[in-house]
């Protein structure tokens, strides 16, 4: 299992909306059919404006597409699905960049894409004639040579491992089959040379192959960012802030996001502040946490000394808190 600060980030920011707006946002359930918890919103996957708001680019703090470099790539690619962002979150890497200008041509003309056999082309479609996944490598073993599920497996496995070699040793079976296991892209109509060429890019792909399913997993929780980002920023915002309290240098890199959104930042308030980022009529509260050289205790103790006896009434009265016997 894999430990998200971001999946924090969504349930903080989700909770603050529910303080702020009374509005419950089940971020765990996505499927409309049997929606368990009516009174909640369902995230809306298919949301043209939240597709849209990623392809601008403005995706600081949304995971795994806030770095400069894939916020240009969200800019050319523009995503008009899930499967976009899927594809975007597997493409930029190491590897696969280079086929970026393909699929971002291949989306942007569907002429332009060539399918050296018929049988790729339901294979490859979602990724416009791009292979860009694991998943994909199964199916045209499965689909072109006749590979069992668990022989498929294997070549999966090989290639998740960048063992190439093992890959490599499957050309012949492949091409022209194995008695008892495959029957070979060739007796399922695919020329020799062009099942050659297609193990080839296979091959080549096996140095930096990616499943699907993690990508498609953080797609999901890099698109409930954006929704929130988009539907919710200030809340989104605090959340996020709140996530980096202790890095005073992403706090100041996300203040300046939150003003270039037009989000006011409050400054911090012995009266008002809380330890972590808050709202308060619609702009972000300093959280006091965030403050250099003032402890949690301290800030826990002024917390409950301000809720048991009111509002501090001036300097003297908060300096009191710490000559106090008590």
């Amino acid at each position: 299992f894999l430990g998200l600060r971001t999946l924090t980030v969504i349930k903080d920011a989700a909770d603050l909306v529910y303080k702020n707006h009374g509005i419950k946002i089940d971020v765990n359930h996505i499927d409309y059919n049997d929606h368990t918890n009516p009174d909640a919103v369902l995230i809306d996957y298919n949301d043209k404006k939240v597709l849209d708001y990623i392809g601008t680019g403005r995706t600081e703090g949304v995971f795994q597409l806030e770095s400069p470099g894939m916020r240009q790539f969200m800019k050319e690619l523009k995503p008009q699905n899930m499967e976009d962002v899927i594809a975007g979150i597997s493409l930029y890497r190491p590897g696969p960049m280079d086929f970026i200008p393909k699929y971002i041509a291949g989306k942007t003309n569907r002429d332009s894409i060539v399918y050296d056999c018929p049988q790729l082309e339901p294979i490859l479609a979602p990724t416009y004639g791009c292979i860009v996944y694991q998943e994909q490598v199964m199916q045209i073993f499965r689909t072109l040579a006749g590979y069992s599920y668990g022989r498929a497996d294997i070549v999966r496995r090989a290639m998740a491992k960048k063992k190439a070699a093992i890959l490599e040793n499957e050309r012949k079976a492949f091409i022209y089959g194995e008695k008892g296991q495959c029957c070979g892209a060739v007796a399922n109509g695919v020329p020799a040379n062009v099942a050659n060429e297609i193990f080839d890019e296979m091959t080549s792909f096996a140095s930096y192959a990616f499943n699907k399913s993690h990508a498609a997993a953080y797609a999901v929780v890099a698109y409930q960012t954006a929704w929130l980002k988009y539907y919710y920023p200030v809340e989104f915002m605090a959340a996020l802030m709140t996530s980096v309290i202790d890095n005073s240098t992403k706090v100041s890199e996300y203040i300046l996001v939150c003003r270039q959104m037009g989000i006011q930042i409050l400054a911090p308030d012995i009266n008002e502040s809380v330890g972590v980022f808050s709202v308060s009529d619609g702009a972000i509260r300093y959280g006091l946490n965030a403050i250099k050289s003032v402890g949690k205790p301290v800030i826990e103790e002024l917390i409950r000394e301000r809720e048991a006896g009111g509002s501090f009434k001036d300097l003297a009265d908060f300096c009191l808190l710490y000559t106090s016997p008590s």
